[in-house]
């Protein structure tokens, strides 16, 4: 099966966890910081455009890409059934454009403001060549100057913290449960995830039947000194990195990293 085919449907109910209030605060200060207060900022690995509303909520005119034409239909409904506050005149969610590409081959029409990449997308490239491709592409899109904000899930975080773990959790409309192969040579994470969702009858559920789906989604573990090297080959400049919890320095210990880098011409 596909990633993120079926389990597109349940995504954003499996991750509700996800601090994406704390992850916005951050990106949006850097971006304030820069002086990027509004333009076209795009964003890689979308999904179901829970952070590209976010962006397009505070003025920003938004591109979403991501590979999984799935996730892009939940984000195109969401979109659609979005009903803007009136004491927001700056709420651009009906303009976002989503595009189904795959961000190591994406194109844009011109130049942003800024790219971001949140929740990890960048782990589910797992050749150095295809972070440098995507990278350049980044470099390359971006107005001179512009900012490229994205996390990464850390080899200490696949290692030591998930690292052959099974987690199971049972949801309102489903369950599931996720289980965890973590290989040292390649440092590469497999994800393997069975879930269940109700079997609809003429007379409901009564009859209690499931269905099982199973994906499987593989990440790559990266340290900073790594992504700090794919950075200068493909010509952006680094500028700082924080640990996603503290947003303070990294730390050994940082399960997930974002990094700032800047365009450095083209």
């Amino acid at each position: 099966m596909d990633t993120y085919s079926e389990f597109s449907k349940w995504y954003d109910e499996f991750m509700e966890d996800v601090p994406y209030d704390d992850w916005f605060e951050f990106v949006k200060k850097t971006l304030y910081d820069n002086r990027i207060t509004n333009g076209i900022v795009c964003e890689l690995g979308a999904g179901t455009g829970n952070f590209t509303m976010r962006l397009a909520e505070i003025g920003f005119d938004m591109i979403g890409i991501d590979n999984s034409n799935e996730m892009l239909n939940v984000a195109l409904n969401k979109k659609d059934m979005h009903e803007p506050s009136a004491n927001n005149p700056f709420d651009k969610v009906s303009d976002i454009l989503y595009l189904c590409q795959d961000m190591r081959e994406f194109e844009l029409y011109g130049t942003v403001a800024a790219i971001v990449s949140i929740c990890d997308s960048i782990n589910y490239l797992l050749e150095d060549e295809d972070i440098i491709t995507t990278f350049k592409l980044v470099n390359n899109y971006l107005d001179p100057s512009g900012l490229f904000i994205f996390d990464f899930n850390t080899i200490h975080k696949y290692r030591d913290v998930i690292g052959d773990s099974t987690i199971a959790e049972s949801g309102e409309d489903a369950s599931f449960i996720w289980s965890n192969y973590y290989d040292e040579e390649s440092n590469i994470n497999e994800y393997e995830v069975n879930f269940f969702v109700p079997v609809s009858t003429d007379q409901g559920n009564s009859e209690n039947l499931y269905k099982k789906f199973e994906e499987y989604h593989y990440q790559r573990g990266f340290t900073l000194d790594e992504m700090k090297e794919f950075l200068k080959e493909a010509g952006l400049i680094f500028i700082d990195a924080f640990d996603s919890e503290s947003f303070g320095e990294v730390k050994e210990d940082s399960e997930r990293i974002f990094v700032v880098a800047k365009e450095n011409g083209k």
